[in-house]
């Protein structure tokens, strides 16, 4: 009986200690835990600075060069004022290799980004008077990237601007130079003049008008200006600078879905003094593409508008290695559900999805539903008919669902 008992409490010791811990996972933090199995959000860094590897003149054409994306061995730009027209650039000389006119008008594009076959353009810079009622992103096919290509438009306010009384210049938190495509929504990051934080909004990918709705706010303590993304590992880039001009990188990442306050935050600045940064790219997280416009103050300050490459694998190197190809196979397999419609529960064959946390968004990217799985199975027979997306922990893959 004695040693039975001795039996059961050591199994009971042993499930204590395997739970999952949350805490810091980050290595690169000074409160890294390694015990820990869940990230919290609760990594703190030490201040760091990178240097841009090579940088080169680009041509005065685009002095006011606003986004940068790379395409097809390509890097494409804009200017942020007037100018309609999209610049296709060599990569390693930022050479204009073609401009590329769009039928329409620049009131103030500020950022350029995009999914597998379109390329979006954002004509939503905002901080003349800060009471903008046309704000708009351009979505423009891959497939028919041509001088005069057409194009579709997506409209859009915010959903928590109620006062559109002229705030006067470089005095609103609803300015945005920033944004990204998933796979699912937009998601808008702002340029808060006021706040110096950034606000995240969630806007469908469809042409119409749209509300963009508040997700959550981060104290970047800068103006945000361009941002990019590597999917597959779960890391949004962002560029920016400070009142004092004082660029930066801040790097979020290891989060889920949209739940951005549970993902590590970090700022990097970069050694380029009085530039004005704008646009950020990368393939693989690790190498960046940055612009920054012209900014010349005689005769004090001269620097005109430049193409950088950054490399941030000091910083970033442990995290991307850390999720094996096999992890993220493992992934992005495909997950059916049934039955699909559904007027009640629904149903996942993959037998791993038990416990894992999820979400349910609308077609306007608002999230309608939270939870987790269990028994393989969640009952949505509470939602309204209509179309929505599953997002769920630890998978790279958005289900489309339909509610009877």
């Amino acid at each position: 009986m004695q040693k039975f008992t001795q039996l059961i409490l050591f199994i009971s010791i042993f499930s204590i200690n395997s739970k999952a811990q949350n805490g810091c996972t980050d290595t690169y933090a000074i409160n890294y835990n390694s015990a820990a199995t869940i990230n919290n959000g609760s990594c703190v860094y030490t201040s760091a600075n990178v240097t841009p590897s090579n940088s080169v003149l680009l041509n005065s054409q685009i002095a006011e060069t606003s986004g940068l994306i790379e395409w097809d061995n390509f890097l494409y730009t804009h200017n942020d004022n007037t100018d309609t027209s999209l610049y296709k650039l060599n990569k390693i000389t930022g050479e204009i290799v073609q401009p590329i006119t769009l039928n329409t008008i620049n009131i103030d594009w500020e950022e350029i980004a995009q999914d597998e076959n379109y390329i979006y353009i954002g004509d939503f810079g905002n901080n003349a008077n800060g009471n903008r009622t046309n704000l708009k992103i351009y979505k423009i096919s891959k497939s028919n990237l041509s001088s005069n290509p057409p194009f579709e438009t997506i409209n859009f306010s915010y959903s928590n601007q109620t006062d559109f009384t002229p705030q006067g210049a470089n005095n609103t938190n609803f300015d945005c130079e920033a944004f990204i495509i998933t796979d699912t929504e937009i998601l808008l990051f702002t340029k808060q003049w006021v706040a110096n934080q950034t606000s995240i909004y969630s806007l469908p990918k469809t042409p119409g008008t749209h509300i963009a709705n508040l997700l959550t706010s981060i104290n970047v303590a800068g103006l945000i200006t361009g941002a990019a993304q590597r999917k597959d590992v779960r890391l949004i880039t962002l560029t920016g600078y400070s009142n004092t001009l004082q660029p930066f990188i801040y790097l979020i990442y290891d989060y889920y879905g949209t739940n951005f306050s549970l993902a590590n935050k970090r700022k990097l600045d970069l050694l380029l003094p009085f530039h004005q940064v704008e646009g950020i790219s990368t393939l693989n997280g690790k190498d960046y593409f940055i612009s920054n416009e012209s900014f010349i103050q005689i005769p004090f300050i001269n620097n005109p508008q430049k193409l950088h490459t950054i490399n941030i694998s000091n910083y970033i190197d442990n995290y991307i290695n850390s999720l094996s190809n096999q992890t993220f196979e493992n992934s992005k397999k495909k997950i059916n559900v049934y039955p699909n419609p559904t007027s009640g529960e629904i149903y996942f064959e993959n037998q791993n999805l038990s416990n894992e946390n999820y979400q349910i968004k609308n077609i306007y990217g608002q999230i309608i539903l939270t939870g987790t799985i269990t028994e393989k199975k969640i009952n949505i027979s509470n939602l309204q008919s209509g179309i929505y997306f599953i997002s769920i922990e630890n998978s790279q893959n958005t289900i489309k669902i339909i509610k009877k």
